[in-house]
Order: C-alpha cells, then sequence, then structure tokens
C-alpha cells in the first residue's frame, strides 16, 4: 500500500509538473481592434482551436482610440496586431513608425479591388475584408413614419427625414470617418460638407460610437443610420426588420490587419495574420453575425444566395478612394465635424428645422423677399467653417496632425477650434432670426 501510495505521489507530481510546464509555455496575442465583439470572438474561438497553448486577448476600441492606444502604450502593455476598418488610420501608424514591415501576401489575393490596393504596396498593413458605406433602415418604422426609403445620401438633406436619421462622429468611429471622407471625396469638399451638414441638421442624434447608430435602428429607435456595410447585413441576416443600401456615392475599400512594431510575439501575431487571410480564415466573414466581404475571391462560391460581390460588379462604387488625402486630413475632418455639428448639434437642428418650415410655407405662398433671407439662412447653416484652399494648406493640415505640438501650437490649435465652434453656433442662432423672418411673409 506504501509502495502504492508512492507510485500515485510520483504520478501527480509529474502531473502537477507537466500543467506548470504547460502553464508556463501558454503564448498570448494581444489584439487591438475596432471590430465587434461578434467577429473577434469567432476569430478568437477558431485561431484558439487551432493553435493550443495560445491565448488571445482582445481590447475593443473605436479606431481613434485604437491608434492613441498603439501610439501610447507603454513597451510592456504593446499590442501584437492593429485591426480595423480604417485604412487611413493604418497610414497615421505606419507613418509613425508604429507598424513592423514584412511579405504576408497571400498571392491568392488580388492585388486591387477597382484602382485601389488591397495591401499596403510597402508591406506595413494587408487587406482582411472588403467594406462600403451606405444606409440602413427599419422597415416597420419606415411604414409606421410613412416615409420612403432611401437609395442616396442626398435623400437625407430632405425635409421629409428630419428627425428621423442618426450618425456618429468620426472622431469616434473610424467606418464613420470613412463614411464622411468617401461623401467629401464623392462630392468635392464644399458641396460634400454642404451635404454632411444638411443630413446632421436632419439627425435625431449623433450618437457616441459608431454601434449606436445600428443599434437604434434594429430596436426602431431611429429610422435611418449611415453604416459601414457589415452593421446593416449582419442585423438583416440575424432577423431584424432592416434594409441596407449602397448609396452611388460609395467607395469599397479594405478592412486592415497590421502587425504592431516592437509587439511581444511578433512571429504568433504573423501566425494569426496568416489565418485571417487563408481560406478558413476567410469564410469565417460569412459568419451571419459577422456578415462582412471576404478579400480572397474564391470565397464566395460558399456564400449565402444575394450575397453582395465587390469582385462581381453588383456594387457600383463610383468613389476611388484616395487614402493619402484621407490620411493627411483625417484631424482636421474630425475636428471641423466636432467643432460644428457634434458639439453644436441642438443648435445646427434648430436651424434646419426654422428653414425646413420657413420653406413649407413660402412654397404655399413665395415671396422674393423672404426667399433671399431664406437663402442666407442656408448659407449660414451649410456653408463649412473651412474652405476647399484652406484644407489642402499643408502648414494647416500639419498643426492637426502634429503629436508633438509645444505650447504656441497647442494654443493656436484651441483656439481655432474654439473660433469654428462659436462661429458655428452664432450662425446657426442668426439662421433661424433669418428663417422666422422669412416665414413671417407667408402669414
Amino acid at each position: 500500500m506504501k509502495h502504492l501510495s508512492l507510485i500515485k505521489f510520483g504520478l501527480l507530481a509529474a502531473g502537477l509538473s507537466l500543467f506548470g510546464t504547460a502553464a508556463h509555455a501558454q503564448q498570448v496575442l494581444f489584439v487591438v481592434t475596432s471590430f465587434p465583439k461578434d467577429l473577434t470572438a469567432v476569430y478568437k474561438k477558431a485561431f484558439e482551436a487551432k493553435n493550443p497553448g495560445v491565448k488571445v486577448e482582445i481590447l475593443n476600441k473605436g479606431t481613434s482610440a485604437g491608434v492613441a492606444y498603439v501610439r501610447e502604450a507603454p513597451a510592456a502593455s504593446k499590442p501584437d496586431i492593429f485591426w480595423a476598418s480604417a485604412p487611413d488610420a493604418f497610414e497615421v501608424l505606419s507613418k509613425d513608425g508604429l507598424l513592423a514591415k514584412y511579405d504576408g501576401r497571400n498571392p491568392a489575393i488580388p492585388a486591387k479591388i477597382g484602382a485601389y490596393p488591397v495591401n499596403d504596396p510597402q508591406g506595413y498593413y494587408y487587406g482582411q475584408a472588403l467594406a462600403g458605406y451606405g444606409l440602413m433602415w427599419n422597415t416597420r418604422y419606415m411604414k409606421a413614419n410613412k416615409l420612403p426609403e432611401p437609395r442616396e445620401w442626398h435623400d437625407l438633406i430632405k425635409p421629409v427625414y428630419f428627425g428621423h436619421v442618426a450618425v456618429s462622429s468620426p472622431s469616434r468611429s473610424g467606418t464613420t470617418h470613412l463614411t464622411v471622407e468617401t461623401i467629401l471625396q464623392g462630392e468635392g469638399w464644399t458641396k460634400g460638407w454642404r451635404e454632411m451638414l444638411q443630413i446632421a441638421g436632419n439627425a435625431a442624434a449623433i450618437t457616441e460610437r459608431s454601434f449606436g447608430v445600428p443599434d437604434g435602428v434594429n430596436n426602431g429607435q431611429f429610422g435611418i443610420g449611415m453604416v459601414i456595410d457589415f452593421f446593416g447585413l449582419s442585423a438583416k441576416a440575424s432577423g431584424f426588420p432592416v434594409e441596407f443600401v449602397y448609396p452611388s456615392v460609395t467607395a469599397i475599400v479594405p478592412a486592415n490587419i497590421a502587425l504592431v512594431a516592437n509587439g511581444k510575439n511578433p512571429d504568433l501575431g504573423k501566425k494569426f495574420i496568416a489565418f485571417t487571410l487563408s481560406e478558413e480564415g476567410q469564410l469565417l466573414l460569412l459568419d451571419p453575425k459577422i456578415s462582412r466581404l471576404p478579400v480572397l475571391p474564391a470565397t464566395y462560391a460558399k456564400a449565402p444566395k444575394d450575397y453582395p460581390n465587390p469582385y462581381g460588379g453588383k456594387i457600383k462604387a463610383k468613389v476611388n478612394f484616395d487614402s493619402a488625402l484621407s490620411e493627411a486630413r483625417y484631424y482636421v475632418v474630425s475636428s471641423i465635424f466636432d467643432q460644428t455639428i457634434t458639439f453644436r448639434h441642438k443648435e445646427l437642428v434648430a436651424a434646419t428645422k426654422a428653414i425646413n418650415d420657413a420653406a413649407a410655407k413660402l412654397a404655399k405662398k413665395p415671396n422674393a423677399q423672404a426667399k433671399n433671407l431664406l437663402a442666407e439662412a442656408r448659407e449660414l447653416t451649410y456653408t463649412p467653417i473651412v474652405s476647399e484652399e484652406k484644407s489642402k494648406d499643408k502648414e494647416f493640415l500639419i498643426l492637426f496632425r502634429d503629436t508633438k505640438r509645444d505650447a504656441r501650437k497647442t494654443k493656436q490649435l484651441t483656439g481655432l477650434e474654439e473660433y469654428w465652434n462659436s462661429s458655428a453656433k452664432k450662425n446657426y442662432a442668426r439662421a433661424v432670426e433669418l428663417a422666422e423672418q422669412a416665414a413671417a411673409f407667408a402669414k
């Protein structure tokens, strides 16, 4: 019995020793991503199952917050992978020397989608999925409110949609930033901002995160939302009463994945990237909860019927997205949006309502003087605070993206943003006055 006990003790000790070795040998892959947990959880489970002894830790952050984390994290907390939809965010990180260059291409994935490179030509990041931007709406909400189904961005400027639209802020959402930038590139700086200001004026809310828009449309809080395609496609696949459409002024661009410079596990990071680009990893994108567009063309042969295929010509994207242009004015666009829309949304909505009300009255009782007053109100409300010429000024752009500002530059930037904010407030208030004066002529 004593001999048997010794054997048992020896086996137990050996087992504990093996366990300790296994625990010690466990590798941790640290991923920072803007993608929702419905997506990241699927990839985490699949990769861990394929690689015993590996634990994938996911930190879900908005794109801007994710970029800031990669930039500011101490060496001990550096992530191995950055994974997000916004190509301009990767341009920002690569130019700052925060991504690791290596050859991670899958030769079965095309070099371009239309005229747009799928992978970074320099090898700092790789297209892992494709994304387009469009409109989703709740069919029950639209029917209950007798609203027509929109097809283009400019449809949302119509008074009939006042109070029924939801938008997020580009400073809080990389996908919203791409949506706004797509409109600016597709329509031009001035026309694009005029359109964006009018849409925001019709909006019921500027949500704090991009997820707030599709969630609000799904549950009927909002009628229509400006979203990246997978929000609309996955909601529809999950049974929500929603529809999604790609406007003609849209772009198809890669959602990227990259190896972070000086991460703890670069080899494991490369292995994870390779998995996401493999046929097995690409097929995961077809999961109804994910519903993203794979970059691997062969994947679409196994996609559900009527699944959008960017390689098949079904998505008519007019905009040849310029990521270099987007990257150059990344922070400027976000700041303009916040100072004139996000932080002054209440005033913008009030001006838009006054303009809509006056226009409706003047349609029944036209008046030349009132028409001029209303035109002035519209110019004050919807003219971009920064001219197209100024938006191309290199020193102006550098001021916003300079991460090492001195006290003088910081003061200059703060003063400029305060001026935009106060000017927007003043302009919207004056627009209300002018619109009300115009409406008075129709009494």
